[in-house]
């Protein structure tokens, strides 16, 4: 038998499947957030050869009940409060469903005029949300750390003279050293995108911090100041909207008029806490991105209730973008590629999704003030438990809280730092063990510190309030019990 399987297969199947996805989004909480599968079980529990005969998708899907779910940790699970916390939604799952189907490769218009062109309407919709004005422009790819290299790049080809798309950067001593600046707490994918690029992990400067974890303008400029002395060439510099660790805000205007002054290429990663731009009293966040910054990057799939992967990178001048990457092979020439947008040209991938119509669904469903309420209430969640944290004998905030992302430490009296990160560090892995909640660390000035954040589109404040429960209980408990040395 040849083709594919049949309609009856898909909508008795397809049915199924959209019943257990309800039945999921409905009561995610009978799983446990963080698998507690070891290492191997997951792979020893398939066949270790594929089927010569085809097995019914009843079978299939019942192993992906059975087998495969327990080996899931739930990002989109209410109580996911590790990393940044995601979601999917309704529209967003829907989308993803008519995408398969369509199975679109969005790379020249002509492989589907409504992928490049929503692409272009959704992008403009994202920036006007977020306050822009005009003159950006968009485009999706999968992740920040995409965004953030093809911004590095476009960095690095608008000093055209370094003649880096014709002759590389292998075997050159004509090449100065090119340097990119970024604070100490700049998200790890700079440091990955200079090395993909060739730059160098010693050519990304780590800019300090002051006591609220913001990049310094002072120590920037000194810092650009020395590279000169040193004949280096200052490339581009990354301002942080919502870092990774603590959601700090790099002072991006500040930060700009230095950039423009050396004449640097300015990124600004505004991954996670640039989507709160949408919110009016938020507005501030983008300020000095306009005015100065080169180019930005927001992720919908983060904090915007869009399905994994969907970021979205805007620089100021395209046609730099372009130059670093366009190259056109005879059978990719069309009749019309001088008249339009064809998004091969701006990244490193051929092929490439149709993201923007689940941002365009998500978009639509909720409609900007519904997405506006949804973003208030998880910052109102964050701010009740720093109010909780803060009213709580033998805790601490770590930093401040202007998203909704909350650092805190189990902090009693009498204990030294070393007991005190050993306890907090206990503490984590027995709620996380409870299958309640997971939450993730980092470390701040060298202290261990806990961080819970809220982002999943099902999160409501009894959640958070079960959570705040549990790292009590698991205080008391690891204030008995110590860790083995």
């Amino acid at each position: 038998m040849t083709g594919d399987l049949s309609r009856h297969d898909l909508l008795s199947q397809g049915r199924a499947v959209l019943d257990w996805i309800a039945e999921y989004l409905e009561h995610p909480e009978r799983y446990p957030v963080l698998s507690d599968m070891k290492p191997g079980e997951v792979r020893d529990s398939l066949p270790s050869m594929p089927p010569d005969r085809a097995e019914p998708l009843e079978e299939i899907l019942e192993d992906f009940r059975e087998k495969i779910l327990p080996g899931i940790t739930h990002w989109n699970h209410p109580s996911f409060f590790a990393y940044f916390a995601t979601s999917s939604s309704v529209p967003g799952i829907l989308a993803e469903m008519l995408s398969a189907t369509l199975d679109v490769k969005a790379m020249l218009w002509r492989t589907s005029p409504a992928a490049t062109e929503l692409e272009q309407l959704v992008t403009d919709w994202l920036r006007q949300m977020l306050g822009l004005g005009d003159g950006w422009f968009g485009m999706t790819t999968d992740t920040a750390s995409m965004s953030s290299m093809l911004a590095l790049a476009a960095a690095r080809e608008a000093r055209p003279e370094l003649a880096i798309r014709e002759r590389g950067m292998a075997g050159r001593t004509d090449l100065p050293r090119l340097r990119v600046y970024a604070s100490e707490h700049a998200h790890s994918s700079i440091d990955k995108a200079a090395l993909a690029l060739g730059l160098g992990l010693d050519n990304v400067v780590h800019i300090a911090a002051d006591d609220e974890f913001r990049m310094r303008p002072d120590a920037l400029g000194a810092a650009i100041a020395a590279d000169r002395q040193r004949g280096y060439l200052p490339m581009a510099c990354v301002a942080t909207v919502g870092t990774t660790s603590t959601s700090s805000i790099d002072p991006v205007p500040a930060i700009a008029e230095i950039c423009r002054g050396e004449s640097v290429w300015l990124h600004v990663d505004g991954a996670y806490g640039g989507v709160l731009a949408i919110v009016p009293e938020n507005r501030y966040l983008l300020d000095g991105v306009d005015a100065g910054a080169d180019s930005l990057v927001v992720n919908p799939h983060k904090w915007l209730f869009t399905p994994f992967d969907c970021s979205v990178l805007y620089v100021r001048r395209p046609e730099i973008l372009k130059r670093a990457f366009s190259l056109v092979p005879e059978y990719l020439v069309t009749r019309e590629q001088d008249s339009v947008v064809n998004y091969m040209d701006y990244g490193v991938q051929l092929g490439r999704r149709f993201r923007a119509l689940k941002l365009w669904m998500v978009i639509r469903a909720f409609g900007v003030e519904g997405l506006i309420e949804r973003l208030r209430e998880h910052r109102s969640i964050a701010q009740a438990l720093a109010g909780w944290i803060e009213g709580a004998p033998d805790w601490e905030l770590a930093a401040p809280v202007p998203f909704s992302l909350v650092c805190f430490r189990y902090a009693p009296r009498g204990l030294s730092a070393a007991e005190q990160d050993r306890r907090n560090e206990q503490i984590m892995h027995e709620v996380n063990a409870s299958g309640g909640m997971f939450i993730s660390h980092t470390k701040l000035s060298g202290r261990f510190t806990l961080r819970l954040s809220i982002g999943n589109i099902r999160t409501e404040e009894g959640h958070v309030a079960a959570a705040w429960n549990r790292l009590q209980a698991a205080a008391k408990s690891a204030a008995v019990t110590r860790p083995a040395e």
